[in-house]
């Protein structure tokens, strides 16, 4: 919770890369409350009332991911919206001329979502959960210590490097800095 929140301030595409992770985290500790508490908030140093509101924060997702029926796979509305909310943004910078650079970095990412989007399922998903989801693979790869291409590692650097700047994007539009068209 207290990394989540410093996350969403600082940058929307760690925090979703986080919170899928501690979705996964959820049920990799089979939705057990006392599994989470012993695996992941004892392991917190903060305060017995800081690791309270933490854990009441798990619970809380717990049962998100219950109701929403994402135990297995998926992913919570939360979470959801905010693939919604950068989708939203990302047609608008599209749209507006200023945003050369943007539209450059996107359309230079272009070819690799295309390739993933080919490789995946024939479930309809957002582009820009397509990148989430290659860079979240990619992560959990490097974790797993297994081999990565080349040729992989060139479309993850160049997605990074897309979502990097749509995530300066989304914060300069939550502070109002972000330059419209006239």
């Amino acid at each position: 919770m207290i990394v989540a929140k410093q996350k969403r301030k600082e940058n929307i595409v760690e925090y979703l890369l986080y919170m899928w992770q501690v979705e996964d985290l959820i049920r990799a500790n089979s939705f057990d409350l006392n599994k989470i508490r012993q695996n992941v908030v004892e392991k917190y140093e903060q305060p017995e009332d800081v690791k309270r509101e933490i854990l009441v924060w798990y619970e809380e997702l717990i049962e998100m991911m219950k109701q929403e029926g994402v135990m297995e796979k998926g992913h919570i509305q939360l979470n959801k919206n905010i693939i919604i909310a950068l989708t939203d943004l990302h047609l608008r910078l599209l749209k507006n001329s200023k945003e050369m650079v943007y539209a450059a970095a996107y359309y230079k990412t272009l070819p690799y979502i295309v390739e993933l989007r080919t490789k995946a399922s024939s479930e309809e998903v957002p582009e820009l959960e397509t990148c989430f989801t290659a860079i979240y693979g990619f992560l959990l790869l490097r974790m797993q210590g297994r081999e990565i291409s080349r040729e992989t590692m060139e479309g993850i650097k160049q997605i990074s490097s897309f979502l990097a700047i749509l995530s300066e994007k989304y914060r300069q539009d939550m502070k109002g800095e972000l330059k419209e068209e006239d």
